[in-house]
């Protein structure tokens, strides 16, 4: 997109303090900031404040919030019962050089929820838990190999490791028949499988049943452990995308939302597996330090947040996250626009046609300017304090956008 654009221009017009900071910010930290995933041209903006499902930019302006931070707010901003949990454990003590009960009781949580859950350990981030989940397929099959499919997002494990990288292989998504042939090739090798049930980063695209089914006894089989990756899919059912699928993995790593609004990931699964990291017995074959580890903060938080997330809730997050799909599959049709919506539970993205490439861009610029927010990838997500009135918002924006691109649609059609 260039600078002429009028979606950037109305955008610079709106963010004049969030540019100034930017430039400063420069000064200091390289480009401005310490997650890369944030920056987007001209600037990214910067927020001062947020409640329920808006936030409020350095500039003033308001916006209707459908990124949850990346998927983490699965409750908004400043949910009372989180906030007051907070305070409590503030009060109490922010982490100790020993374990907490907050700990337990989160653990406990996690493990009467999540099928494939035995043991658990607490990490910083889902970074940190997909690292580990490694390091257990490694010292529990002996092999070094990682495979994982093409689009997947693992943390910063996604750059550490690229396809070219002597420890990992790529397998195709969604192409059960060569997946399996790819894995069978390298079985000898390989410690463990890992698989987004919906991949977050490439676009909310969801897993076919048939795919994890495939991955799963193929990996049963030859001995490797399956992994899910559950830090964005863990919303769409009360025990995660496992759940729904009906498809259990060997371990699971979260993150994101399990945090109530603060740093945690966690992974755990199998006991066999899980052992390898018990001190109580010896050394453990797997050391597993960290000053911040099950910080009872995170702790918490994650905990009040997992009560409130409900299967009434997570069932109304589905609801509204299938009429948001639908009805933004309505809206593109109706416009010059060529683009197709993917997602599941309370999950979305838009998806331009390749033919188009500017008009994702075009799409979230002319968005904020409208006073709504997504993720400048075009993904999104719900919370459960996002009701009708905010979806419809979200449709008149899109609709107030798109009829400013040009008529003509690109010849390359997607499919739905």
């Amino acid at each position: 997109m260039t600078a002429t654009s009028p979606e950037e221009q109305e955008y610079r017009r709106r963010t004049p303090a969030s540019a100034r900071c930017f430039e400063e910010a420069r000064r200091y930290l390289p480009g401005g900031d310490s997650r890369s995933t944030l920056f987007y041209q001209p600037y990214p903006a910067l927020f001062t404040r947020g409640e329920g499902c808006r936030v409020v930019d350095l500039d003033g302006n308001g916006l209707l919030d459908f990124t949850g931070n990346h998927s983490s707010l699965v409750h908004g901003y400043c949910h009372p019962a989180i906030a007051a949990a907070v305070r409590r454990q503030l009060e109490a003590g922010t982490c100790f050089p020993g374990p907490t009960e907050p700990q337990l009781r989160l653990a406990r949580l996690l493990c009467e929820r999540v099928p494939s859950i035995e043991l658990v350990r607490f990490t910083n981030s889902g970074t940190e838990a997909s690292l580990n989940a490694i390091r257990a397929a490694r010292a529990f099959t002996g092999r070094r190999l990682i495979a994982w499919a093409k689009g997947a997002y693992h943390g910063t494990l996604a750059e550490t490791m690229s396809p070219e990288h002597p420890d990992a292989i790529v397998l195709p998504f969604g192409d059960a028949e060569a997946a399996v042939r790819r894995i069978e090739e390298r079985a000898g090798e390989l410690a463990a499988v890992l698989v987004e049930p919906v991949q977050g980063s490439a676009g909310m695209i969801p897993a076919s049943p048939e795919y994890l089914r495939r991955l799963r006894e193929v990996t049963s089989r030859l001995g490797i452990l399956l992994v899910f990756d559950e830090v964005v899919s863990f919303r769409i059912a009360w025990g995660g995308a496992q759940e729904h699928f009906g498809v259990t993995p060997d371990l699971t790593v979260l993150g994101k939302l399990i945090g109530g609004g603060f740093p945690l990931g966690a992974f755990g699964g199998r006991k066999d597996v899980m052992e390898l990291f018990d001190p109580s017995r010896g050394s453990p074959v797997i050391p597993h330090p960290g000053s911040y580890n099950a910080n009872p903060m995170s702790l918490a938080a994650g905990e009040a947040a997992l009560e409130l997330l409900t299967r009434e809730a997570i069932a109304g997050l589905n609801r509204n996250g299938e009429s948001l799909r639908t009805r933004l599959r309505e809206t593109l049709d109706e416009s010059p626009a060529t683009a197709r919506v993917t997602g599941l539970g309370s999950l979305f993205a838009i998806h331009p046609s390749p033919a188009d490439p500017a008009l994702r861009h075009r799409i979230f610029l002319g968005l904020y300017c409208e006073g709504i927010l997504i993720d400048p990838r075009g993904v999104g997500t719900l919370s459960t304090v996002i009701g009708a009135e905010h979806m419809d918002r979200l449709i008149e924006a899109l609709r107030v956008v798109l009829s400013r691109l040009p008529a003509q649609r690109p010849a390359e059609p997607v499919a739905h």
